[in-house]
């Protein structure tokens, strides 16, 4: 008997509606951080009434988890400049149009990740692996044009590099990571371990020209 209302209102959610509830979740969460987020809040932000949000992901955490996933991003994922060089400028640029806004979800969520393994996936899912997965690609490309060995042992730590780099920045300067500071980390540090430029040549490519 109450089945079929639950599914007849549950229908009535667009994709477009739902989405205004997944930007009503992140917007709170880089706000107000994971503990103070309510279903109260999001209901409030979004124009809706809490059934609403009750009805459709039942808990705190599932709906957090909805919203990330919703929201995976992928930004580096049409990088190919040419070169592995060019890439990682590239991907640095790209990286600081949304570092404060990345890092700021990444902190709202803190500990909450560590204690709920769905949060902690769909993070991952939303924020990491698509990143990953665009930095396995550029070696990929690298290693057939013959830029870098598939052997090389700085290539695992590429993507600890630049992500880490944008997270740890405003802890240590309470400023976001910007595509200047990026781009000098990238020729500075990335490069050199590659090989692809000697220290005190920033700008240029060992190996592969600027794109």
């Amino acid at each position: 008997m109450t089945s079929t209302p639950t599914t007849a209102r549950r229908s009535k959610i667009t994709p477009e509606r739902e989405q205004e509830f997944f930007d009503a979740v992140l917007d709170q969460l880089r706000e107000h951080g994971y503990e103070a987020l309510t279903m109260e809040g999001v209901a409030a932000r979004a124009s809706c009434g809490k059934s609403t949000l009750y009805r459709q992901w039942r808990t705190k955490p599932r709906l957090v988890a909805a919203a990330l996933r919703a929201n995976r991003q992928g930004t580096l994922v049409a990088v190919d400049t040419g070169t592995l060089a060019g890439d990682l400028r590239e991907a640095a640029r790209i990286a600081a149009c949304t570092s404060g806004r990345d890092t700021r979800l990444m902190q709202a969520l803190g500990h909450a990740v560590l204690s709920d393994g769905e949060l902690q996936a769909a993070l991952r899912e939303a924020l990491v692996e698509p990143e990953l997965a665009a930095f396995a690609a550029m070696v990929e490309r690298a290693v057939a044009r013959g830029e870098i060995t598939a052997d090389h042992p700085a290539i695992e730590f590429l993507p600890a590099q630049l992500m880490g780099v944008l997270r740890i920045r405003p802890v240590l300067e309470g400023r976001d990571a910007d595509a200047d500071y990026l781009l000098r980390f990238v020729e500075a540090v990335m490069l050199p371990s590659l090989g692809l430029t000697p220290p005190g040549t920033a700008g240029t490519s060992g190996t592969s020209g600027t794109p």
